[in-house]
């Protein structure tokens, strides 16, 4: 690990420091960056691996479930998200994504549902996926066309999905489906639907330019048990922003691994690369660089553990986990842009780390809310509170 000194500060606890510096060295031993030639397997592999390791049951809640408390820990998966990230893509990736499928379930399943799913997740004996965007309902939730009708002790869906990671892999997706019970997103509801179910099938593998496995998924009369609804019906939204809110920051954790792992690149190479005498590092142009990328690091972290220790203090942090999600993501594009540019040709060169990085770094600007949708969450936010000053 190279600069830890953000682990001192006191949005963390010991038990954080800790878990950050085993999970790095852990990390260090069993992660490596060659998954190309075959994501879908090295996905599988590194969620067997985490859940052999214990990583895994800080992604869901309950101990008597596997997980690592009975809530989740905010702080302790950004800082999991955070260290994944600077080591590999994808192994932040098959870690997020058991907490993101999963996450419904742990803060609304039923006692049947969590025992039948969380410990399974928590060991990495199954792999989750989270089922909410469709091809014209991405960020406008409430724009959602897949449906699920009642029929007797069960629903029938039809319609699809997009966008959706673990994707043609994931052993269980928790979907989510209009039933009517109000107009927009107040009657949407949430459902687990096993890979396999008749009627379900993956329509697509999507390839995007930093691989993960992605698919859009088609639901033609697929009949999914009414015991697998998760929480009330009509309440879909309500359980898909909470999963989200519990998440959103942990997507700024993870740029902030990808941007601090950019910053030890470039610094190596500025030290190490000669040029016109001298060293890189010697021109003012080079260290100018280096301290804006440096200062938005820390700016970024800031704001990334002041959400988590809002939320995992019980408090609301909706304009704060969207100011850290869209200020870290936003960052990270900058800071590993500027790396790119200090290594010349040689960042554009696949394989690369900082040409990986520049690939890995471009969908979090997007995915879980854009940055343009976190603007607004922050501006309404804002607004909400100076009208109630005002009253």
């Amino acid at each position: 690990m190279a600069d830890t000194r953000y682990l001192d500060w006191p949005f963390l606890e010991d038990r954080h420091r800790a878990l950050a510096r085993e999970l790095d060295a852990w990390a260090a031993r069993h992660v490596d960056q060659e998954h190309e030639h075959d994501v879908d397997a090295a996905c599988r592999d590194l969620v067997r691996r985490l859940g052999e390791a214990g990583w895994l049951r800080h992604a869901v809640g309950g101990t008597a479930l596997g997980g690592a408390g009975e809530a989740i820990d905010t702080r302790a998966i950004c800082l999991i998200r955070e260290t994944l990230a600077r080591h590999a893509g994808l192994a932040d990736f098959a870690f997020a994504m058991q907490g993101l499928g999963s996450g419904a379930i742990s803060l609304f399943g039923s006692d049947a549902q969590k025992q039948a799913w969380l410990p399974r997740v928590a060991a990495g004996n199954a792999i989750a996926a989270f089922a909410l965007s469709e091809p014209e309902a991405g960020s406008d939730v409430a724009a959602m066309q897949c449906a699920a009708v009642p029929d007797g002790d069960a629903y029938v869906l039809n319609g699809e999905k997009t966008w959706i990671s673990n994707g043609g892999i994931a052993d269980f997706y928790v979907v989510f489906a209009r039933t009517g019970e109000a107009p927009g997103a107040r009657g949407i509801s949430a459902f687990i639907v096993e890979a396999g179910t008749p009627g379900f099938e993956i329509a697509e593998r999507i390839e995007v330019i930093a691989p993960h496995p992605l698919a859009r998924l088609r639901f033609t009369n697929c009949r999914v048990p009414a015991a697998c609804r998760i929480g009330e019906a009509g309440q879909g939204f309500k359980v898909a922003m909470a999963t989200l809110d519990v998440f959103r920051t942990s997507v700024a954790a993870a740029a902030l691994g990808f941007a601090r792992r950019a910053l030890d690149e470039a610094l190596n190479r500025a030290t190490g690369r000669r040029m016109f005498g001298q060293a890189l590092a010697d021109f003012q142009l080079t260290q100018a660089k280096l301290a804006q990328m440096a200062a938005g690091i820390d700016a970024a972290a800031l704001l990334t553990y002041r959400a988590a220790w809002m939320r995992d203090g019980g408090h609301k942090v909706t304009k704060e986990a969207a100011m850290a999600k869209m200020g870290a993501t936003e960052t990270a594009q900058q800071v590993i842009d500027s790396a790119v540019q200090l290594f010349g040709g040689l960042g554009v060169v696949s394989g690369q780390p900082v040409e990986r990085l520049y690939r890995e770094i471009r969908a979090l600007r997007i995915y879980e809310g854009a940055t343009e949708v976190q603007q607004l969450i922050i501006a309404r936010e804002l607004l909400k509170e100076a009208q109630a000053q005002q009253q």
